[in-house]
This record gives structure tokens, sequence and C-alpha cells, in this order.
């Protein structure tokens, strides 16, 4: 059933809890509905359309001037399985964490480095989430997606979504064309397990030996001693992208900052903590000028809403880190939230 809402307010559609409009808000369960709203020519060639799951990765600075669609269809099933694998279906609107919960719980591996992330299923291809050398697309098997102008529903395989750093083709070639419905893992009966990035393998010994719920744990722990809870501190989490530079730029970085925190990435390149660059900017804790504003004091990494802040605060906030970033790097760092 589709509920449809005029003028809605969306604050309690994004983490960073931001006060901000859309014209309409529609609430849907089922892919069939998409089709009815064309149907009902609620969705028209001219609609401006905009899918929001958990907003987990989302800052409104302007009102939206059209329809949000707001996936509420939550279910996890299990669709076929082998000895090695299991393939599983989760709805666009199940709780991310919910499901990497589910997963440990049934002793499946794959998804627990990226315990208590935010946000909704839906949003895992789509920005190719990723946290502690884990990234969703290591386990998407497929992505079931509406298409917004004539409800038909297609499978993109995983070698079609063609997945990215925190990017997908649903950012780019299908943008705003297509709705994730539900997406397929596959999981592994026989995990092995990524313990190497940060503090993942010291705070694992202190829980025992490495297991899905030990791995799960020590995530959960490192990010709630680190990250801000959005239910309490409106955030997006890590509201940058790490920056990747060729290795002759990196020796130059080195030279000057021989503590640089660096991971290998592809092709000869090197990727560096953003968090720590902009930590030896002096911005960990930084206040913005009406205190409504800040860079987490404990994850350089996170922008927060300190109360009241307005989109246009964050949005200001950001580029006064990105400013100091480049200037005492000669880098620059691209917001990975997405920017309304």
């Amino acid at each position: 059933m589709v509920q449809i809402i005029e003028n809605a307010q969306l604050k309690e559609y994004n983490t960073f809890g931001i006060s901000a409009c859309a014209s309409k808000l529609c609430i849907y369960t089922d892919a069939a509905d998409i089709a009815q709203l064309i149907a009902d020519k609620i969705i028209t060639d001219q609609t401006k359309i905009l899918v929001l799951g958990g907003g987990a990765n989302m800052l409104f600075v302007n009102n939206f001037d059209g329809l949000v669609i707001h996936p509420q269809n939550s279910f996890i099933k299990i669709i076929d399985q082998d000895a090695d694998y299991c393939y599983v279906e989760a709805g666009a609107g199940t709780n991310w964490d919910e499901f990497v919960e589910w997963a440990v719980e049934q002793k499946l591996g794959g998804i627990e480095n990226l315990s208590l992330i935010p946000g909704t299923v839906g949003a895992s291809p789509v920005q190719n989430i990723g946290a502690y050398g884990v990234e969703a697309k290591d386990s998407i098997y497929s992505v079931n997606v509406v298409n917004l102008r004539n409800g038909l529903q297609r499978t993109l395989t995983n070698n079609e979504c063609k997945f990215g750093y925190r990017n997908s083709i649903f950012k780019n070639e299908l943008k705003d064309q297509y709705l994730v419905h539900s997406v397929v893992y596959k999981l592994s009966r026989q995990p092995q397990f990524t313990t190497h990035y940060g503090s993942i393998q010291a705070e694992i010994e202190k829980l025992g030996t490495p297991t899905l719920k030990t791995v799960r744990q020590a995530i959960i722990n490192i990010r709630s001693a680190k990250l801000p809870d959005p239910k309490v501190t409106g955030n997006a989490g890590s509201f940058f992208k790490n920056p990747t530079i060729s290795a002759s730029e990196f020796e130059v970085v080195r030279s000057h900052f021989p503590d640089v925190v660096s991971y290998d990435a592809p092709n000869g390149m090197v990727k560096l903590a953003a968090g720590w660059l902009i930590d030896k900017c002096g911005l960990k804790g930084y206040v913005n000028s009406n205190g409504t504003a800040g860079v987490h004091s404990k994850q350089a990494l996170v922008l927060v809403n300190l109360g009241g802040a307005t989109g246009s605060d964050i949005l200001n906030l950001s580029n006064f880190v990105r400013i100091s970033v480049f200037s005492k790097f000669g880098i620059n760092i691209e917001p990975e939230v997405i920017i309304l």
C-alpha cells in the first residue's frame, strides 16, 4: 500500500537531523507500487525523484521540489544455498545493521566488518558502503531494481553494477532512473576474516578468538568509541572519502609528514586517511562560529550537527575543512555524503 504525504518534513528521514521539506513523500512497500504511481500520474517524465532510505549519507541544503520515495519493504529471506554459500535477499527498507546481525547469527560471513553502519539495505549497492577493509560489493550477488519511469523490474549482476570506491552505476549512468527494491547477498559458510585494518585485531584479542561474533563485536566496540550515535548527535558518519594519490605524490607528502597514515590502493596508487589529514590541520573538535556544527572530537572524518544546524552550516563547515586540508597538504578531499 502506498502512502503519499504532501509538503512532507524530512528531518526524521536523515541522520543529520536537518529540517527540509519535500513537495511529496511516498512511502512504499511493494515493487508494484511504483507502477501504480506511474499509472496514477504521480510520477511523470517531468517528476523530480529522490529515493531516500535511512538518509544516512544525505545532506539537505535546500528543500526538495519533487517526489521523495521512502522504501519500507523490510524482509530477509534465503533464496538458495549450497555447501559453501548462502544466497540471501533483503528488502531495500531493511535496517542494515539488523541484516548484518542476522547474518552473523546464521553463521554467514562476508558483511560482519560492516556492522553498525547506519542506514538501510537499499543504500548498500548505491553507495557501495564499506568499512574496515570490506565493501558491500565483495558480497553482493545481484540487485533487483524498478524502473522509475515505466515501473518495469530487472535484475543487475554484480559486474553490471560497476562498483567502485563508494560508487556504482546507480550514481552515474543509472542515476535517478531506478529504485533499488532488494539486494541478493552471497554469504559464506566458511568465512575468511579481514582483521588487519586499524585496531580490529587488538580488539578481537580482548574478546577471544576470531569468530563472526567476535569480529562483529570488535567493530561495534571500535565504532561506538569513535563515532557519535546519530540518534543523539546528528551526523552522516564519514563525511569525506579517503583520497587516492599516485606513488610519486605520496613520496612528496611522506617527505614532509613521515607519520602519514596510508594504505596500498590498486594500480600502484596510495590511499590516504582523510581523518588523519583533517586531524593534522588541528580541526578535530572544531566548532563553527555560531556553535551549530563541528568536527567530531573523537573522529575528524565526521561532521556533526551540534544542535539547530542548517544544511548550509554543515556545507560551509565541510568547505572550510576541504580548504584547510588542501592548503596544508595540496590534496583535495571529496565529500562521500550526497549534498542536495
